[in-house]
């Protein structure tokens, strides 16, 4: 009976999962005009970097405030591609301004789209891996971690904003045209990217919830919980962390190349710091732990944010600073992590209910003279 019960919930879940994917998928676009629609498709690219952040804090305990660099590298990588399709033949603008005569070695690949994108993902995922061998191998976690990654984020920007010759420094790149022969101007090319992102964004909720129900996923919840208990039934924690970190920050740097060609720019402001906590705010509004919930939240907190600051220009931060505020004092599981208990909590008054109104206590002796008397 347990199992049918697991069985049919799982069922009810993934039909509420896909209804929500294909609603996005197809109902969405024909309600919303092109500005609209492609203002809630950059939302859903924050989506997918919730999901990778819930990924490394919720289930494996590690608050990273350093994925705006992820974010911007693979921002960067799809953006590098961008200009120089823009470019054609000739060097890109803002190297012509700063005094260059050749294209630099390392911006030649991009002349390529299949290199740009596995740049976005592998770029990122091989920075974390480095990083986090260095920092998991010294046994540092908790604050020092989360200090560490920000760090890291601030450094980055600094050195992009310093190399103006190589990375247009503060004014980032800009000016795309084209995305694979196609004008990012027409409404039809930024609607194909608006469904490539929704099937983006689904395929990587599937792969993180298939994680986080796999054996590994349980290993980064048991060593959330108790590291040293995991190290001593013979796994390697450094090993575990730099897994799911790589992962993260791949998924992450996904993001980035798919928000870039919607926005049409990617500038070192997007590697800062403010970035990297904003998605944390994502993260604990819609409820950590349930990936669901930070694609949720972003969503959510993005909205609110283009919308508060439309209507309220001079005190919109107030607003978001009340928003992460009441989340954390009142709903301290976010979102997805409050509505998880209320139904748990309903569904257990129920049945207790059932319970009570099916109990009938055992007949005692002089019940049961009395029904051999009623016989007789």
């Amino acid at each position: 009976m347990r199992n049918k019960n697991e069985i049919k919930k799982r069922l009810v879940y993934w039909a509420a999962v896909l209804g929500v994917a294909s609603l996005f998928l197809f109902a969405v676009p024909q309600r919303l005009d092109p500005y609209q629609l492609n203002l809630l498709g950059r939302f859903l690219t924050y989506g997918i970097v919730a999901a990778a952040l819930d990924l490394i804090w919720g289930f494996g305990g590690m608050l990273s405030l350093g994925q705006g660099l992820f974010f911007g590298l693979g921002a960067y990588a799809m953006g590098m591609y961008l200009k120089l399709e823009a470019s054609g033949k000739s060097l890109p603008d803002f190297m012509d301004y700063n005094g260059l005569t050749s294209l630099p070695a390392f911006w030649k690949p991009f002349h390529s789209p299949i290199f740009a994108i596995a740049a976005a993902i592998l770029v990122p995922m091989t920075v974390a891996a480095a990083i986090g061998f260095l920092i998991f191998r010294s046994r540092v976690q908790g604050v020092y971690f989360s200090i560490i990654t920000q760090a890291l984020t601030l450094i980055a920007s600094i050195l992009i904003i310093g190399q103006q010759p190589y990375t247009a420094g503060t004014n980032g790149l800009t000016s795309f045209t084209t995305l694979f022969g196609h004008s990012l101007s027409e409404d039809s090319t930024q609607t194909g990217l608006y469904w490539v992102t929704v099937v983006a964004l689904a395929l990587v909720f599937v792969l993180c919830h298939g994680i986080t129900k796999s054996r590994f996923g349980k290993l980064l919840v048991a060593m959330r919980d108790d590291e040293n208990r995991v190290r001593f039934l013979g796994y390697n924690p450094v090993v575990l962390k730099i897994i799911v970190f790589a992962i993260s920050a791949g998924l992450t740097g996904l993001a980035g190349a798919l928000f870039v060609p919607q926005v049409g720019l990617i500038s070192p402001s997007q590697l800062a710091v403010s970035p990297s906590v904003e998605m944390v705010i994502w993260v604990a509004v819609g409820g950590r732990g349930t990936i669901i919930g930070p694609i949720i939240g972003a969503i959510l907190v993005s909205w609110g944010k283009s919308t508060f600051s439309s209507d309220f220009p001079d005190s919109w931060q107030y607003f978001m600073g009340a928003l992460f505020i009441g989340s954390v004092l009142v709903f301290p599981k976010g979102i997805v992590g409050t509505l998880i208990d209320s139904l748990r909590w309903c569904s257990a008054r129920i049945h207790s209910k059932q319970m009570i109104v099916g109990f009938r206590p055992a007949p005692t002796e002089s019940d049961s003279n009395v029904e051999a008397a009623e016989l007789q």
